[in-house]
């Protein structure tokens, strides 16, 4: 017996209407979770590739990661070095078994100011995904949005054509700024933004609408959408589904395995929030940024200010817990400890 459309409508999961309007990527490095929810993309940072690098299925790429730091030879922290580069573009190379999309690589968040260190660590990832096999086009590097950052990116795109994805993005100074660099795509966090006001106001809980990372990332969709700009904005860092929902129809939303796993439970009906013909109606006025009035609007915004060096801080801690990790399994033996 055939189900009527209409039936079929209301036996949808939130997550597959989701999809209709929306490219639903998954925030994770756990393979089992993207073969799961089957998203058109992944994306990964140093927080998620440590925990996924202790859990027992993916000790073999952390095994072929050392032996590409040791095979490589110099001093224990050129190993170490090249072993956490190496074991970020197995997990990397693995996830694009299982998306048809791209999967996003961090860059070192010690990294942040530097444009140039940016850039070359950039250019290496790419050449070690070649080296597996995967072209640059299936690619995109994440970078912290600094103004080192974006401008980092802009390079990377122009004279490399290698995709980026701006990360810790909290202010719309930083979304304006990555628009005029012409990157590939944005990652507004809109937890970490909620997570703020939180914890700085007296107002602790917001209607999924009034949520201030959902309306952050609503006025950057509208600008894009008004202007023109290609640069995809793909929502990041959520803290609960009623923010999803809200930004129904936004570019894309890079979404965590237990959010993803609420969704697909989820039966209530979806409709689509942001839309490029409401952009275009919006009463945004359009600004240009050079490198001083983009430090002193981003300024302006304690929350990304503080947002943005805090998640620099977060994930370079992380950075150095990896390395610490693969150094520990690369020399205590040979240490006989």
């Amino acid at each position: 017996m055939s189900v009527s459309p209409v039936k079929r409508q209301k036996m949808e999961s939130a997550l597959e209407q989701l999809k209709q309007h929306t490219t639903v990527v998954a925030d994770t490095g756990d393979f089992h979770a993207i073969e799961e929810y089957q998203p058109l993309d992944a994306t990964t940072n140093p927080s998620l590739i440590l925990a996924a690098s202790q859990m027992p299925s993916y000790q073999q790429l952390v095994e072929d990661a050392i032996a590409h730091g040791k095979e490589l030879g110099g001093s224990e922290d050129d190993q170490v070095t090249n072993a956490c580069d190496k074991l970020f573009v197995l997990f990397g190379a693995e996830i694009l078994k299982r998306v048809p999309g791209r999967v996003s690589t961090e860059v070192d968040a010690r990294l942040s100011f530097d444009k140039e260190g940016m850039v070359k660590k950039a250019r290496h990832f790419i050449d070690l995904y070649k080296e597996a096999g995967v072209n640059k086009d299936r690619i995109l590097i994440k970078l912290s949005s600094t103004w080192e950052g974006i401008q980092a990116g802009k390079v990377l795109e122009e004279q490399y054509g290698i995709h980026c994805n701006m990360t810790l993005l909290f202010s719309f100074a930083q979304a304006v700024a990555c628009a005029e660099a012409g990157v590939t795509l944005i990652s507004p966090f809109v937890g970490r933004i909620l997570d703020w006001h939180v914890a700085n106001t007296d107002k602790k809980a917001y209607e999924p609408t009034e949520d201030p990372g959902v309306k952050s990332v609503t006025k950057i969709y509208n600008y894009y959408k008004k202007f023109g700009y290609k640069t995809i904005v793909m929502g990041a860092s959520f803290r609960n589904t009623g923010e999803i929902k809200a930004l129904t129809g936004c570019d894309y939303l890079t979404i965590s395995p237990k959010l993803l796993g609420e969704l697909s439970k989820d039966t209530s009906k979806l409709t689509p929030r942001l839309s490029v013909k409401e952009a275009q109606a919006s009463s945004l006025e359009k600004i240009h940024l050079d490198e001083k009035t983009f430090r002193w609007l981003h300024n302006e915004d304690q929350m990304a200010v503080e947002k943005l060096s805090d998640g620099i801080r977060k994930f370079a801690a992380d950075a150095v817990k990896l390395e610490q990790m693969i150094k520990e399994r690369m020399f205590s033996a040979a240490n006989g400890k």
